[in-house]
């Protein structure tokens, strides 16, 4: 037998073997497929059958789209808070989320005592144009009353297509008769970069508030004019920002590092699907010193692109550790112009690390998913070789906390007392001069305080709380009334110790007034301006830019 046909003959010995031995692997394989696909099919039946009979034999009529809703909510949720059910109703919501556009009038709104009022109109668009204002309190929406409707029905009603016509009837306080004017709806672009300013030593500040389409363009744009101020050094602040468009993440990235590297990757079920980004286009700026300022509410592009610039050894990081959202979502089109927001993938920034902080895979015996523990968490390098980790977020090089809101700030917010004063000291008051000249003085504050004589701002403390949880306990063990005297006297205190909140937390409050005032007469921006005064995680970004040695040791230069 000749050499050739002996290899052939082994070869197909080697092969027969080979599929011998595969044969049990594919059979399995074959058999779980089968098995998953049973479970499938079974469970889609049974959920058929039982609504089947809900819809032949419960007592009260069941509306199908609300109750199909409520168990793809249901099933959904028990995945992770970002892959949800998008009904016909709600697309056009989720367009102005990931585009930042919309046929609107160009205003927030919001819900108080079942009424609707409008919150802020933006600069220049319909809403502004009309002289709607903030506080004006909308009682019709061509002619249909908008009593006990929510702020999403209302919202719904204002949207439309850009170019349509309808008119709006407003309450407006200190005005006797209602308010009807024509509004003509626009397509409405939100603002990515809400504020930039030249601060002295040349150092350059841009508010990134979003990551809708063109969010890279708006900042550098900002960027360029800064530069022809003289700028030498920037701070580029993500805080509060919670993310949008990964594309436009990748292109702020590019701003400030070489084409060709990549900025994030990401990874998934469907191998096809894995991508890496990379930047594409030349740099505007690959020396000026940069510092990005993050927060807790930090999350998913504002972490790519403060991730991105710490991993490039690009950018001090300083504030707070962010959210840790390293998770990726595709819209999915479903059936009858429905959709589907599914979570695809995970994504990795260029150390290799994933910062996604919750295992939503592994749930508790309460079904609760928990962070990742410091112990599972891998640590990583940056270009230059300094320790970062992976599972919690993008955590600063300079760590400082934001200065956390009073109880009785936060009263003063959620009851619209700031709001409404702010109001007031607008209809008196036609101008403030520049927002940073501008000063809430003591006379202001002794207004405000007038203004506050009738109002309720009650909060209810911590220890509140636990004083009547204790009484309930109390009284189930049949011992408060040996108690009651030293629970009464412990009230008594606690309501004393709030009596001066207004002046115990009179800077704080001073804060809250200048911000919503200045946005009264400067909008989005007013506000974003006087928010910087006293800002101290903004005065540490200025150390450090202007601190040539302590921005390097940093960056492990």
């Amino acid at each position: 037998m000749k050499p050739l046909q002996i290899k052939k003959i082994g070869l197909y010995v080697c092969l027969s073997l080979l599929w011998i031995g595969l044969t049990p692997t594919l059979r399995a394989q074959t058999e779980l497929k089968e098995n998953k696909n049973f479970e499938i099919l079974k469970n889609l039946e049974i959920f058929s059958t039982a609504y089947k009979e809900l819809e032949l034999n419960y007592v009260d009529e069941i509306e199908p789209g609300s109750l199909i809703k409520t168990a793809l909510d249901a099933m959904l949720r028990s995945l992770d808070p970002y892959t949800v059910y998008i009904p016909e109703s709600d697309v056009e919501d989720y367009k102005i989320m990931t585009l930042g556009q919309y046929g609107g009038i160009g205003s927030t709104i919001h819900t108080r005592n079942g009424e609707v009022y409008i919150s802020e109109p933006y600069k220049g668009f319909p809403a502004d144009k009309a002289n709607l204002k903030p506080g004006d309190k909308i009682i019709a929406i061509n002619g249909e009353e908008t009593k006990g409707k929510s702020s999403a029905d209302v919202s719904t009603m204002l949207k439309g297509q850009a170019g349509t016509t309808f008119e709006i009837t407003i309450e407006r306080q200190g005005v006797s008769k209602p308010i009807t004017v024509s509004l003509t709806r626009k397509e409405i672009k939100i603002d990515n970069v809400t504020f930039f300013e030249l601060f002295p030593d040349s150092i350059g500040y841009i508010r990134l508030d979003g990551f809708t389409q063109g969010a890279a363009k708006e900042v550098k744009e900002a960027f360029f004019e800064l530069k022809k101020q003289g700028m030498k050094a920037l701070i580029l602040d993500l805080r509060y920002n919670g993310g949008g468009l990964m594309n436009e993440a990748v292109q702020i990235v590019n701003l400030f590092c070489p084409k060709g590297i990549p900025v994030v990757s990401t990874k998934g079920k469907v191998e096809d699907k894995n991508t890496v980004y990379y930047t594409m286009d030349s740099p505007v700026d690959l020396q000026i010193p940069i510092v990005c300022l993050n927060s807790r509410a930090t999350a998913s592009a504002s972490e790519i692109v403060s991730g991105a610039l710490q991993d490039y050894d690009r950018a001090v990081i300083v504030g707070e550790r962010t959210f840790g959202k390293g998770l990726v979502q595709n819209i999915i089109p479903l059936v009858y112009n429905s959709q589907m927001k599914i979570t695809v993938s995970k994504y990795y920034i260029p150390s290799g690390r994933c910062v996604q902080a919750i295992d939503y895979s592994h749930r508790d015996e309460e079904g609760m998913a928990n962070k990742i523990p410091d112990s599972l968490r891998t640590a990583f390098k940056t270009k230059a070789g300094r320790i970062v980790y992976d599972g919690y977020g993008i955590e600063p090089d300079v760590e400082l906390e934001e200065e956390m809101t009073t109880n009785v700030g936060v009263s003063l917010i959620t009851k619209f007392l700031i709001f409404d004063y702010a109001n007031e000291f607008k209809r008196k008051q036609e101008k403030i001069g520049l927002v940073k000249e501008f000063e809430i003085t003591d006379i202001i504050y002794k207004d405000f305080l007038n203004f506050m004589k009738d109002k309720d701002y009650s909060y209810e403390t911590r220890s509140e709380s636990l004083l009547k949880e204790f009484k309930k306990y109390a009284q189930a063990d049949s011992c408060y009334k040996e108690v009651e005297p030293e629970l009464e006297a412990l009230k008594k205190s606690i309501a004393k110790t709030k009596e001066n909140d207004l002046i115990k937390n009179k800077e704080e409050i001073k804060k809250m007034l200048k911000a919503e005032i200045a946005s009264r007469y400067y909008y989005q921006a007013g506000r974003a301006e006087a928010e910087l005064k006293g800002d101290k995680i903004v005065a540490k970004a200025v150390q450090v830019l202007n601190s040539t040695k302590e921005y390097s040791l940093i960056l492990g230069q």
